[in-house]
């Protein structure tokens, strides 16, 4: 089994998913009381969305390649960054590794393509769903078509993610407000909706909409505990 590193903290709501997914997937692919070998290196999230917001890339990708360098340092063969918006800083955090990091879009494409869809919808902070390193990605790489939602919802998705969802706090009311806002994205085409911040899944589930959701958080462990047992 090979040793997955984390980085995590952003948020530690949807680390403590990461964590309990990785686990739980060892120990359904080899039974018994196995579990996942893990290096986690989990960062005070307060600083980093302060450096967010500010647009301050440059400093936060230091401290996320101080993290990665920590977590190679631990033992860890690759990497898993806990959260899509700060897969901006993809390859930056690369460039201080020698271990390789499993890209979240690229596992969220690969889920795409296998379900044979190629036209999504993506929610996720307004970085992720305005900036290009995760929209570009997905279609240069993989020649998906993403759809994001219009300005006013996408800045009540982000202010959700960001007041609520980090913290914990599960309102119906948000829930009630992304359910429309995934139907508006399937009434605009999208066959499926990419939950691409990986704190979501903690608002809305699968059962509660007929549009198809694929979470990233789970989807990212999966792809995680498939390469730590590959030979």
């Amino acid at each position: 089994m090979k040793t997955i590193g984390l980085i995590g903290g952003m948020s530690w709501e949807s680390t403590l998913l990461y964590y309990r997914l990785l686990n739980q997937g060892v120990q359904r692919a080899l039974g018994g009381l196995h579990s996942a070998e893990i290096v986690l290196y989990s960062v005070d999230f307060a600083p980093m969305e302060t450096l967010q917001h500010q647009g301050d890339w440059t400093r936060a990708g230091e401290l996320l390649a101080t993290a990665a360098r920590s977590v190679e340092a631990g033992g860890a063969e690759f990497l898993l960054l806990c959260t899509n918006t700060m897969h901006k800083l993809a390859g930056q955090i690369e460039d201080a590794v020698r271990i390789p990091l499993l890209h979240i879009a690229d596992a969220a494409a690969e889920r795409i393509l296998q379900r044979g869809m190629k036209t999504v919808g993506l929610l996720g902070t307004a970085f992720t769903m305005q900036q290009e390193f995760y929209k570009g990605r997905m279609r240069e790489r993989y020649g998906i078509e993403v759809r994001v939602p219009d300005a006013r919802d996408r800045q009540s998705i982000h202010r959700i993610i960001y007041e609520e969802l980090c913290s914990g706090i599960i309102r119906e009311q948000s829930r009630t407000q992304y359910l429309r806002i995934i139907d508006a994205l399937a009434d605009d085409g999208a066959e499926a909706v990419v939950l691409g911040c990986t704190e979501i899944g903690l608002l809305v589930k699968q059962e509660e909409t007929g549009v198809p959701l694929l979470d990233t958080t789970i989807i990212h462990a999966q792809k995680a505990v498939d390469h730590a047992l590959s030979k």
